[in-house]
């Protein structure tokens, strides 16, 4: 006789999510504190080491250049490391060997400081290995769930991204005043440390995983190009997430070229503390902390109970419009440093609230609208293209950097103009993600069943 479903109250998180969000906070951490001080480093050793005033804004746009192609690559890899892990080797197989890859390339970073051409090496090692990863973890992440505690997936992916957040803000802290005191070599080593522990948490949790087996080369190729519920699946996922390359294009800015910026503003403050340019990162990271228990918990169930659901289109579309406003705020202060002022560090502050704040609303969601959208054998596809959205905006933001060094079609794009650019591009963006979103469905499924089909816009 089956055993009769459990009460919502009386489901339990699986046993596996604590080293799932164990190895998520330990991998950002490495991750994360390599990049807080990667575009000033590039800089400062190779592109700039004589600090010449001339030379300025050609070094930071080449320094932006690669810190976005290496971040681009990063999330491209994820639709690789995807097919690998629905279709041939796994999640687990793929996750944790790959680990050890990732490692590799940090031992790279920290072994050639002072060699571009083999500290470029080490971020492309980086590269494969995070990406080949990332979208299997966050897929691995669901698969731990089924009918009885479907509803503990939204908040599953709310801790997730917390613990995101948690790695990166001790990181984006700590690395940049260990760059400062001890160079670069230990910097950049520190970061490889704590992805060993990423691995090694992730080992110790798999007798509690929840393994789905690989559906095979051939029939994994015929769920995705073959006729049928998967490609209709993966046509709804993929419309939506054409708009997402935009936001990340604004978002990713406050990683690189922020921090270029600064570099140029009083950062007092208060009286006798101004932080590294690198560390004021982590101010998106933990008001992203404090906001997305906010809005999980109080602020979405408090709108359902006023009647108003914070659907996915509802989301996504507030976050847009809101890390436009965060971009809006940096022109602002760009338009002070132009003229000659030197604009207070408060104003990057209030840009970083407001960027968290809409950057959350969007990478939430699109986390679960992910997972949930795609069968069973599509998991990790659909999960890595969301994170291909992330590479898009990347490879945009390196385009044009790329253009400016070369006084291209994009130079005459620059200082305050630059970030208006933006602003306009992502008005233009939301007003054609209104207009597709509102006229598509969703079906969405967990584990081997879908559990609804309703209007994306509902």
């Amino acid at each position: 006789m089956p055993t009769p479903p459990l009460p919502a109250e009386a489901a339990r998180f699986p046993r596996a999510v604590p080293f799932i969000i164990g190895n998520e906070v330990a991998e950002r951490f490495s991750y994360y504190g390599m990049r807080a001080i990667l575009p000033t480093f590039l800089v400062a050793q190779f592109f700039n080491p004589t600090h010449s005033a001339a030379l300025t804004a050609a070094a930071e746009a080449r320094a932006n250049d690669f810190v976005h192609s290496f971040a681009a690559l990063g999330y491209a890899l994820p639709v690789v490391g995807a097919l690998l892990a629905d279709w041939v080797l796994g999640k687990y197989r793929v996750i944790l060997w790959l680990s050890l890859f990732y490692c590799l390339g940090h031992a790279l970073l920290a072994a050639y400081t002072e060699d571009l051409a083999g500290f470029r090496a080490g971020l492309i090692v980086i590269a494969i290995g995070m990406g080949g990863i990332k979208s299997s973890v966050t897929a691995n992440l669901g698969d731990q769930f089924d009918q009885q505690n479907a509803h503990l997936l939204p908040k599953a992916y709310g801790w997730f991204q917390l613990a995101i957040d948690a790695g990166a803000a001790v990181s984006t802290a700590l690395i940049p005043e260990l760059y400062a005191y001890a160079g670069a070599a230990w910097a950049f080593g520190v970061p490889g440390l704590l992805m060993g522990a990423a691995a090694f948490t992730f080992w110790r949790g798999r007798r509690h995983y929840v393994r789905v087996p690989p559906t095979g080369l051939r029939a994994g190729l015929r769920h995705a190009l073959g006729p049928g519920e998967s490609r209709a699946a993966l046509r709804r996922v993929g419309v939506i997430f054409l708009f997402i390359p935009v936001l990340w294009a604004l978002y990713n800015q406050s990683e690189s070229e922020w921090v270029l910026q600064a570099a140029h503003l009083d950062r007092h403050l208060w009286p006798g503390y101004a932080p590294l340019p690198e560390q004021l990162q982590i101010l998106g990271i933990v008001f992203g902390i404090g906001l997305n228990p906010l809005l999980t918990y109080r602020i979405y169930p408090a709108l359902a109970r006023r009647g108003i659901r914070a659907t996915p289109l509802r989301r996504m579309g507030l976050g847009m419009v809101l890390v436009a406003l965060a971009v809006g705020i940096i022109a602002g202060v760009q338009h002070g440093l132009d003229g000659g002022g030197s604009p207070s560090v408060w104003w990057q502050v209030l840009a970083y609230f407001v960027v968290a704040g809409g950057t959350l609303m969007v990478a939430v969601t699109g986390l679960e609208f992910a997972y949930t959208h795609a069968p069973p054998a599509l998991k990790s596809l659909t999960t890595s293209l969301w994170l291909l959205t992330i590479a898009g905006g990347n490879y945009f933001l390196a385009l044009m950097n790329a253009s400016i060094v070369r006084g291209g079609f994009f130079a005459r794009f620059q200082g305050a103009n630059y970030y208006w650019f933006f602003v306009g591009l992502m008005a233009v963006n939301f007003t054609l993600f209104i207009l597709v979103a509102t006229r598509l469905t969703q079906k969405t499924y967990v584990g081997p069943l879908p559990l609804s089909l309703e209007p994306l816009a509902e």
